[in-house]
């Protein structure tokens, strides 16, 4: 239940956004550590898009029309950003198609009201759930477990950028939950050789890297 990333251009347009403010890095010589102890030869921080307002807004415009047509022109009542990430995104979002939000804990908060998902969420309200980037997609699919539980009605996802990890495609469908991107790592990759910001050899290297961490995953 994952749908393409947007047309063509749409899609090559954010994945140049992303190369532009340095969202996304490759380098296959000298490859990043994640938190989980990999190493890759690419790393993004979509993060980096909320210094840049001219792009972000760019990005939100982009987003707001692609999300009201894939989503049936606004068939939906609430955006759910998943923590942290997805949170500001979400709120500019939210506010471009004045629509209510939503945040969504990985985990209910041990103090106060125990809450997970923070703002006014009424049961039967149907969700769509706001991320900034989906690998595994455990992360978005967790907040689609947390606003289910509130009683909330949620059976899709809104990201920037995906890596069209085959286990996120699975755990996805598995949910019920069809997943919506803008752009993808192959869109990106080809748009940064196009444009000479990396090497065809180092395209194959970071190719190579996804299909081995993948086949783990």
């Amino acid at each position: 239940m994952t749908n393409p990333p947007a047309a063509d251009a749409t899609s090559r347009e954010i994945a140049a956004i992303l190369l532009e403010v340095g969202a996304v890095s490759i380098n296959a010589a000298n490859p990043f550590t994640y938190a989980s102890g990999a190493r890759s030869p690419i790393y993004c921080d979509n993060r980096v898009l909320m210094s840049y307002p001219v792009q972000r807004r760019r990005v939100i415009a982009l987003w707001a029309g692609l999300l009201d047509r894939q989503t049936g022109a606004g068939n939906f009542d609430v955006l759910a950003g998943v923590a942290t990430s997805g949170i500001p995104f979400c709120a500019w979002l939210a506010e471009a198609l004045d629509k209510p939000m939503v945040y969504v804990r990985d985990t209910p908060k041990a103090h106060g009201t125990g809450q997970q998902v923070e703002g006014a969420l009424r049961p039967g309200q149907r969700a769509v759930v706001v991320e900034d980037l989906v690998t595994t997609g455990r992360s978005a699919l967790a907040a689609v477990a947390g606003l289910r539980a509130a009683g909330a009605v949620t059976g899709q996802c809104s990201a920037i950028f995906t890596y069209e990890s085959p286990a996120g495609v699975a755990a996805f469908a598995a949910a019920g939950v069809a997943l919506h991107t803008l752009s993808c790592v192959s869109v990106l990759l080809a748009v940064a050789t196009e444009t000479r910001r990396i090497s065809t050899a180092d395209a194959t290297t970071v190719r190579a890297w996804l299909s081995e961490f993948y086949g783990r995953s």
